[in-house]
């Protein structure tokens, strides 16, 4: 490939389709003896005349004839690849298919907003959420995943993100629970039965550093995969789950036959971000759908 010189291709597209050096100079932004030194190394490259003298004018060889379209297509197609990556895209013609990851919450709160505002603007798109059991890179970086959604990690420090919205924690208890007759202390709190979410079945968190710090120890009952879960067995029982703040929103079928309440401790914020590989950052298509997410879950959150 070293010996390839790529202006050539330009420079016989143009030649050929002016069948003049002097007007192919003009083109190209050569003087004509550049221009009749480009020809010599085409037809030294090639092997053949391309262009011979007919009076006063120049005709194209029989392989020439024979190259003209094909050259012209790759000229084509060679400043298309080299030309800066189109800016902008028309949302309702654009046809692709985007997986975003994120738990069941977030899918809960969020999909059918963001369903409905992608459906709207783009009809062509297609969004497949799949299911987040745990925080690996990998998805991301061979292109399985077009975003994921949740708290920033640090096992992929390549990976851009964007906050967009902060949460917190919060209790979670079935209607008419004893906890919520009245002030709720860290002693009542951590007496109470619990139910925790952990992917990877741990059951200690940030909750559990602050009732140590006061010499208080939670009773974890029951460690379940998703946030949905956690509710529904509070929801059907009298342990109380640790959900986050999005989770209890009205607008979320999952929070009915529940109260929530503050904390007795405190517990770090939340901030709920979108993530991707840095090889879409200048894809319009994914600025597309980034800017769609980020609005559309600012606003129902």
């Amino acid at each position: 490939m070293a010996s390839i010189d790529l202006n050539l291709l330009t420079a016989l597209d143009v030649l050929l389709a002016e069948r003049s050096v002097t007007n192919a100079a003009r083109r190209l932004g050569l003087s004509p003896s550049a221009t009749s030194r480009t020809l010599a190394r085409l037809r030294s490259a090639t092997g053949d005349a391309l262009l011979v003298q007919a009076g006063r004018s120049l005709v194209a060889t029989p392989y020439a004839e024979q190259l003209a379209d094909r050259v012209h297509a790759l000229a084509q197609e060679a400043r298309t690849v080299l030309a800066p990556a189109p800016g902008h895209i028309d949302p309702a013609l654009l046809e692709r298919i985007f997986t975003i990851r994120a738990n069941e919450g977030f899918v809960a709160l969020f999909a059918p907003a963001l369903v409905a505002a992608i459906t709207k603007g783009a009809p062509r798109v297609r969004l497949c959420f799949a299911p987040k059991p745990d925080k690996e890179a990998t998805p991301l970086r061979d292109g399985t995943i077009d975003l994921e959604i949740g708290t920033a990690g640090a096992s992929a420090p390549e990976m851009r993100s964007q906050l967009i919205f902060r949460d917190r924690f919060v209790g979670a208890a079935r209607l008419h629970h004893s906890l919520l007759e009245g002030p709720i202390t860290p002693q009542l709190y951590a007496a109470c039965g619990h139910v925790v979410t952990s992917r990877r079945g741990v059951s200690k968190g940030p909750v559990d550093q602050a009732l140590h710090d006061l010499d208080l120890r939670r009773e974890i009952v029951a460690i379940v995969p998703s946030f949905l879960d956690a509710l529904n067995i509070a929801r059907h029982s009298d342990l109380i789950a640790l959900v986050p703040h999005s989770c209890m929103s009205d607008r979320v079928t999952m929070a009915k036959g529940l109260q929530s309440f503050a904390l007795p401790v405190p517990t770090p914020e939340l901030a709920i971000s979108a993530m991707w590989h840095p090889r879409f950052d200048a894809d319009p298509a994914h600025r597309w759908l980034r800017q769609k997410v980020m609005d559309t879950c600012r606003r129902v959150s």
